[in-house]
């Protein structure tokens, strides 16, 4: 699947996580297991892994500095955000309360 765009993103309704990460990123390869068990206790949300890095564009866009950086959308707009978390409860916070 091809990275979305940022106006795919900003028009999009349904409930999406974006990874924001690398592949070779030994924080994201850490965090790996508490986003799969988190992302599996939210089936309805959509999780799209992004490839970030020098020119990738979509990354600056958000704002993203390190890696992972997680956000969660509503209907386009951003509802939550963590970076380089150190557990499942800190990815499990940026769907909020009664998520």
């Amino acid at each position: 699947m091809s990275e979305p765009t940022r106006e795919e993103i900003d028009a999009s309704v349904e409930p999406t996580v974006l990874e924001f990460g690398a592949s070779w990123c030994g924080y994201c390869q850490a965090a790996q297991p508490d986003i799969v068990s988190v992302m599996r206790a939210h089936p309805s949300v959509r999780h799209i892994r992004i490839e970030d890095g020098k020119g990738r564009r979509l990354g600056r866009t958000f704002g993203v500095k390190l890696w992972p950086t997680l956000i969660y959308l509503e209907n386009g707009a951003e509802k939550g955000r963590v970076v380089r978390p150190d557990d499942a409860a800190a990815i499990e916070a940026i769907f909020g309360p009664g998520a």
